[in-house]
């Protein structure tokens, strides 16, 4: 049993990410069965035919949303777990990662269903906000055992 609240309480939104990132990958295969565009000979080959080994401009939307969630989700992964140890009250963690948590899904469903700009830039930096929140004060504690 995690005995720290803090901790338990980011444990909870990161696995919640990790999750929505693992939606972001079988929504981004569908749509490649359903738009017959595979990145790889082999796999069209298996679906009917080399003329499917190709790109398709809707895969490619979902492969950005899905690569964006791993430049974004994987800091804040690290970024909250050293943030968690530092001592923080559970309530300012919890806004924190909530407000990450949301800014991340409202960013991965404004890049999904191309909603008009600049809904999906809104939602990135909302998410960056705790992020470099996080940041600091983990420098700042660091700092004064320095």
């Amino acid at each position: 049993m995690i005995s720290n609240e803090v901790f338990s309480c980011f444990v909870f939104y990161a696995v919640l990410l990790v999750i929505k990132m693992y939606v972001i990958a079988i929504i981004t295969g569908q749509v490649r069965l359903r738009k017959k565009a595979f990145a790889n000979p082999e796999d069209s080959l298996r679906h009917g035919g080399l003329q499917f080994h190709r790109q398709d401009p809707y895969v490619e939307r979902c492969r950005r949303a899905h690569n964006n969630d791993m430049e974004n989700i994987f800091p804040f992964l690290f970024l909250g777990a050293v943030y968690s140890l530092t001592g923080p009250s559970l309530s300012a963690a919890r806004l924190h990662f909530l407000v990450f948590f949301l800014g991340r899904v409202l960013h991965s469903i404004a890049y999904l269903f191309a909603l008009q700009a600049p809904t999906r830039s809104v939602a990135y930096t909302v998410a960056q906000i705790p992020c470099v929140s996080m940041a600091v004060q983990i420098l700042m504690t660091v700092a004064a055992y320095a």
